[in-house]
């Protein structure tokens, strides 16, 4: 008998999310325990050195960051998410960790204090954004036909500009006709649409009012 799966979550984070999708397209049952990461409780630190979700607990067994998270998945459930070619598949893991790349770049965008570093920011993530554009295939997932965990990784990155969208354009993503095709795929895919609560965009909007950063000034006056 297979060991129960938890997964140790928070609702906006975008790793965790990324392993929501994959546990949801492998069609493998789990129990999703969403903490507070403001005030951590002393279980969770004590199977999380790094104090990050998520972590999957694995019967007694913890397993801490989600690219491993997400390897471990491939290794044991079903339905395979990445390509059955070695170097497809390397392409892939190296496009997975440019996508963890755009988020920490998203994280630097909301957290910008001021109008020159957001702009910086944005310039930044545009860029990135322009490489991804020149190499997703979009017909209509990364690689095309086949849903694969690049997929599942940028499903959460697209879904805070759906957020960044009420605010304003910001214009990251305008000239990128594939990737707005893809975003839109993205986000009609039911393990990508389940993967957070129907509050997150809620969720998300109190997060950057609280961040006192340039985006929160804008939000705030969009309020007004």
């Amino acid at each position: 008998m297979a060991a129960p799966l938890s997964l140790i979550s928070h609702r906006l984070c975008p790793y965790v999310q990324r392993a929501v999708i994959a546990l949801t397209e492998k069609g493998a049952p789990f129990e999703r325990i969403n903490i507070d990461l403001g005030n951590k409780p002393d279980w969770f630190l004590k199977i999380s050195p790094l104090g990050k979700t998520p972590v999957l607990v694995v019967g007694d067994q913890a397993i801490f960051e989600s690219a491993v998270i997400l390897e471990y998945l491939e290794e044991t459930q079903a339905n395979p998410l990445h390509p059955a070619d070695a170097l497809a598949r390397a392409e892939h893991r190296s496009w997975i960790e440019f996508g963890s790349a755009v988020l920490n770049d998203i994280a630097g965008l909301y957290s910008a204090p001021d109008d020159a570093a957001f702009k910086a920011k944005a310039t930044q993530l545009e860029a990135r954004f322009a490489r991804l554009e020149a190499r997703v295939v979009a017909a209509p997932w990364f690689d095309g036909g086949t849903f694969s965990l690049v997929d599942a990784v940028f499903g959460p990155v697209f879904r805070y500009f759906d957020v960044f969208d009420e605010i304003s354009d910001f214009g990251i993503l305008s000239g990128k006709p594939k990737l707005v095709r893809w975003r839109a795929a993205l986000a009609a895919r039911p393990s990508v649409r389940s993967a957070v609560s129907a509050d997150y965009p809620a969720l998300l909007s109190d997060f950057l009012d609280r961040r006192r950063s340039y985006i929160s000034r804008l939000q705030a006056r969009l309020a007004a």
